[in-house]
């Protein structure tokens, strides 16, 4: 499967914000945009002009890049997100919350989502009683996701379970760190996801 494999910090410099790609090192000191708020790069500190395509290009390569996906698996979500009827961006936002890499990060079960991607390929997720170790997954309601039981005493799952509560848990999930579950409510609506990305930007980028 092809994936990113360069420098994380340098996304985040890119887009000129933090994408939290790194975990607690995004909260840090040394988190390289807080040393260098500018894109990289020989002409990083350059004003270029920013045009309505620059804008529309700009939101699209953050929401890639929060989420952790490449180019083709992108446009498809927006191919589907646009057969499903009703606003096309909500949708795109929708479908990309419910990707079981990002389930994982946001309950908590992991500092990021390369981490999340990760236990889940080593197979140590299960999805209603059942191993999944693809992490594009969608999640339904209903769906519980847990630890599978021979894995909840190595070290990522305890220290997950150790530091419950300390990030905020969307409202369409619901964690319960005691037995290292995730319950998925419901699936998630635009006032539930708190991506910093503008969606109706990315659909008339593809709308052209």
């Amino acid at each position: 499967m092809a994936r990113y494999t360069g420098a994380d910090c340098k996304l985040c410099r890119r887009e000129k914000m933090k994408l939290f790609l790194k975990g607690s090192k995004c909260m840090g000191p040394k988190c390289p945009i807080e040393i260098r708020p500018y894109p990289p790069g020989e002409h990083g500190r350059g004003r270029p002009k920013e045009t309505e395509y620059l804008l529309q290009l700009r939101e699209k390569q953050k929401a890639k890049r929060i989420y952790g996906i490449l180019e083709r698996q992108f446009s498809n979500y927006y191919v589907e997100a646009n057969r499903q009827g009703g606003k096309t961006g909500e949708n795109l936002l929708s479908l990309l919350e419910r990707r079981l890499d990002n389930v994982v990060y946001r309950g908590g079960f992991a500092k990021s989502r390369d981490m999340a991607r990760q236990l889940i390929r080593h197979g140590h997720i299960r999805v209603n009683g059942k191993k999944v170790d693809i992490p594009s997954y969608l999640v339904n309601e209903a769906d519980i996701i847990d630890v599978k039981a021979k894995s909840l005493e190595s070290t990522p799952f305890q220290v997950a379970k150790a530091e419950a509560g300390e990030r905020p848990v969307p409202a369409w999930l619901g964690q319960d760190a005691e037995r290292m579950r995730i319950l998925v409510h419901s699936l998630p609506v635009r006032q539930q996801i708190d991506a910093p990305v503008q969606e109706q930007l990315i659909v008339e980028l593809y709308s052209k």
